[in-house]
């Protein structure tokens, strides 16, 4: 859930922010994609699941999924952030489903570097939030990792391009195309994907002959997620602004106007991601 390390400096993802929108990621995510997972993991019978999280932030992925699958499983959270991986171990589940033991240890380092030896022995590759943030390189050489080592890949929350607010406001086709410039920003020479991530990874795991599934996974806020709503508005017409400085005149009282119908419980927000379930070549009768 946070950047990856590079030349430059990522910008930083608060633990406050990840509790915040922890709820929302868990409600987003594709639950229709767990049970080709299952299969597959339940036909490759490993004794126990050895699953490794990519940009795991403060461990919100193994909160939602290792209950979700059965037997033992062994957790290896990845992420550049010593900070977010202090906060690891709060609300871990002690069991998976079918009581199996969940036992997890934190790794610090360049996600970026990983390659297929990294993952020896490893049932499953997840991430959340993390596609977007990677170039069109880093996100094939990540495909190559998974495949050349035969793992499957979970890879959730990954930014859709596409902000659907109501009621609606002339302002945020705008705003949303200059957010979407700046997802797609030049960073310290790289180049990120954002929104163009899923379409990217798809290709470069298909080009391996891996099956890939695709699902949706929006936010979808309204009066009960008002806080989330107010943050991610901030943030989002912020990073507008910052692409595009003109639109500042107009900004500043559209988001007044956005924050106030979020507090009278006026806005409904949906904002659409993506979620892509990644089998090995030898799961494509699966």
């Amino acid at each position: 859930m946070s950047t990856p390390a590079s030349g430059d400096e990522p910008a930083r993802v608060t633990p406050d922010w990840l509790a915040l929108r922890e709820g929302a990621d868990a409600a987003a995510r594709a639950t229709e994609l767990l049970d080709p997972l299952r299969a597959y993991l339940a036909e490759a019978s490993p004794e126990r699941l050895v699953i490794q999280d990519l940009g795991c932030g403060t461990g919100s992925q193994v909160r939602w999924l290792a209950g979700r699958l059965r037997g033992p499983q062994h957790w290896i959270l990845r992420d550049r952030d010593p900070e977010l991986l202090a906060h690891v171990d709060e609300g871990v589940p002690a069991a998976a489903a079918g009581g199996g033991a969940v036992t997890v240890e934190t790794r610090q380092g360049d996600l970026t570097a990983l390659r297929a030896e990294d993952f020896g022995g490893t049932s499953l590759v997840t991430a959340s939030a993390l596609l977007d943030l990677l170039t069109f390189d880093e996100i094939d050489d990540l495909a190559a990792a998974c495949v050349d080592a035969g793992c499957p890949a979970l890879l959730t929350l990954s930014v859709a391009g596409r902000a659907d607010l109501s009621p609606a406001d002339p302002l945020d086709a705008e705003l949303a195309e200059a957010f979407n410039a700046h997802q797609r920003r030049t960073i310290g020479g790289r180049r990120l994907l954002g929104p163009d991530a899923p379409d990217a990874a798809t290709k470069a795991f298909e080009r391996r002959g891996a099956v890939v599934r695709s699902r949706p996974s929006p936010w979808r806020l309204g009066a009960d997620s008002a806080a989330l709503a107010e943050e991610w508005l901030r943030g989002w017409v912020a990073a507008a602004c910052e692409q595009r400085p003109d639109l500042s005149s107009q900004a500043d009282p559209y988001l007044r106007r956005r924050l106030q119908a979020c507090r009278a419980g006026e806005l409904d927000v949906v904002l659409h991601h993506t979620d892509l379930l990644v089998l090995p070549p030898r799961a494509v009768a699966a």
